[in-house]
């Protein structure tokens, strides 16, 4: 496949866990996990985004590119079209945005993502789902679900529980009926550089605002989303001190 970069946007303040990147699994900062996990799905480069010259520095000594970005940047997205105007790469490369707290990625995901991507010449992004089993899941606002064409475009994210079934949930809400084509988003993307140069100057999105999901913004501009179902999930990200000490205790050391 044709090569791709990995973007890793790392912004120091969290409101639920300050200085989230550089918080320490297994002796290493956050972050550092994320950018080796992006380094062996076969990237052409990895690199980390941030607005905090600590984060940078503690790259550097890990021999992991970092690049300093505005402190500004209302989205991940924003930070990574930066890194992509720093860089000049060139419209028809391919980036893939990784989220830096989640240290459990699964490399395999990451190539997915790129390959979906270029197999696609028509979505200018493609991202991840996998199939949701359970009820209580597809009702959670925090677990964002997608709807796909027949050609694996999405039609639609939302928070809210789509599609509806409309005569199963009449009599129960308590089970998915069976076959029903729910899928839970996972929040990985990969981008083509010619939309990351537009992605600045479009406007936001009435239902991006309302949904909270930046997403829709690309769907509202009429851009082709692809999402793969993928069977390489990654295991919860790290939002939560109690999220921080369940992966600490997956990654410490035998």
């Amino acid at each position: 496949m044709a090569a791709f970069h990995v973007v890793i946007p790392a912004r120091y303040a969290s409101m639920r866990l300050p200085g989230k990147p550089l918080l320490d699994i297994a002796g290493e900062p956050m972050v550092a996990h994320v950018a080796k996990r992006a380094q062996a799905s076969g990237a052409a480069s990895v690199i980390v985004a941030t607005d905090h010259v600590g984060i940078a520095e503690a790259m550097a000594v890990r021999g992991i590119e970092a690049v300093m970005t505005r402190a500004d940047h209302v989205s991940g997205t924003d930070r990574i079209a930066e890194v992509v105007a720093i860089k000049g790469w060139s419209p028809v490369e391919n980036v893939v945005n990784v989220q830096g707290d989640e240290p459990l990625i699964d490399p395999v995901l990451i190539r997915e993502v790129a390959e979906n991507l270029e197999s696609h010449p028509d979505a200018s992004i493609a991202t991840a789902c996998h199939p949701l089993i359970e009820a209580e899941e597809m009702f959670n606002p925090n677990i964002v679900k997608v709807v796909m064409d027949r050609l694996g475009h999405a039609l639609y994210f939302s928070r809210a529980p789509i599609p509806w079934p409309r005569d199963a949930f009449a009599d129960s809400r308590n089970a998915i009926p069976a076959g029903l084509p729910v899928f839970r988003h996972l929040g990985i993307y990969a981008y083509r550089v010619e939309f990351l140069h537009a992605y600045a100057g479009l406007q936001t999105a009435p239902i991006e605002q309302f949904e909270s999901l930046e997403q829709l913004r690309a769907l509202w501009h009429g851009y082709k989303i692809s999402v793969v179902v993928t069977a390489n999930a990654p295991a919860a990200g790290v939002d939560t001190p109690a999220d921080l000490e369940r992966v600490r205790a997956i990654m410490a050391p035998a």
